[in-house]
């Protein structure tokens, strides 16, 4: 779980690009800052690398969450508008999120 919400270091960040070649200038090294970007970073960001798999293996091989990985891939089959995809991808995040702070802080207790 500490795996999980840990921050990673830069070379294993997520770097947002909104094609291949343009990055916007806009990474995240943990969970709570990818969570974070999603709602500040281009859309057209968020539908490059959503459609890619960029995210969800990103999820699954650097934060180690097979199950947020799994929760992002749904995302692919349902083809949401440009707004609603930053609305369920932080949707997603922030509920796994939540999850795991929660389930960390009463581990801690």
């Amino acid at each position: 779980m500490s795996k999980i919400l840990k921050t990673v270091p830069r070379e294993k960040a997520f770097y947002f690009f909104t094609s291949i070649g343009n990055y916007t200038g806009v990474s995240a090294s943990s969970m709570r800052e990818f969570m974070e970007k999603i709602n500040e970073v281009n859309v057209k960001s968020l539908e490059f690398h959503l459609y890619r798999g960029d995210f969800e293996k990103w999820v699954n091989e650097v934060l180690q969450d097979a199950e947020l990985a799994g929760d992002v891939r749904r995302l692919h089959g349902l083809n949401l508008s440009s707004d609603a995809i930053r609305g369920q991808l932080y949707s997603a995040v922030s509920r796994r999120f939540k999850r795991l702070t929660s389930m960390f802080s009463q581990a801690i207790v």
